[in-house]
C-alpha cells in the first residue's frame, strides 16, 4: 500500500499479538478499555484518517496546527527528527470541541480519553505519511487507501 504499510501492519501485528512497545497505537488502544484491543485500534485508526481526509488532506491538518500557533509541532511531524507531543487541548483548539466529542461517541468513551489517544496517534499517523521529510504528492491517495484497508481487514472485524 506504500507509506501506512507499516503502520496498518504494526496494528494488525502488535495487537494481535499484545506488542504494544513498538506501536503508539498498541498503546493507545489498551487505554480504551473493555472491548476487543484490536478491532479499538482498527477504529482509532480509521478516525484519525478520516479525519485527515475530512480536513484537507495532510497538507490541511498541517495548516490547521500552524494556524492554531503549533507549527513547531507539525513541522515536526514532518521532519526527519523527533515528534513533538501534543496534548488533548491542542488537539481540540485545532480541530473544535464538536470534532472530539464526536470522536469520543465514536469510540464511546470520555471526551477527555479520547482527545488524549487521538493526539497521542495523529503525530505518528503525520510522520509516517511523511517519511521523507515532506509531504508526498500522493499522500491523499495513501489515506483513501489506508482507510480502505482498515474498513476490509478481516483480521480486525
Amino acid at each position: 500500500m506504500g507509506l501506512l504499510d507499516g503502520l496498518v501492519g504494526n496494528v494488525i501485528g502488535s495487537m494481535l499479538s499484545g506488542n504494544q512497545a513498538q506501536d503508539p497505537l498498541g498503546s493507545v488502544s489498551s487505554r480504551l478499555g473493555g472491548g476487543n484491543q484490536a478491532q479499538s485500534g482498527n477504529l482509532l485508526l480509521q478516525l484519525a484518517l478520516s479525519m485527515l481526509q475530512q480536513n484537507g488532506g495532510l497538507e490541511g491538518v498541517l495548516n490547521k496546527f500552524r494556524q492554531g500557533g503549533l507549527a513547531q509541532h507539525a513541522d515536526s511531524w514532518v521532519s526527519t527528527g523527533q515528534n513533538m507531543n501534543i496534548s488533548a487541548d491542542q488537539l481540540q483548539q485545532v480541530f473544535g470541541s464538536s470534532a472530539i466529542s464526536d470522536l469520543a461517541s465514536q469510540l464511546g468513551m470520555p471526551e477527555d480519553q479520547a482527545g488524549s489517544a487521538m493526539a497521542q496517534l495523529l503525530p505518528d499517523v503525520i510522520n509516517r505519511l511523511t517519511p521523507e521529510g515532506q509531504v508526498p504528492e500522493t499522500s491523499n491517495e495513501e489515506i483513501a487507501q489506508g482507510l480502505s484497508t482498515l474498513a476490509n481487514s478481516e483480521l480486525l472485524k
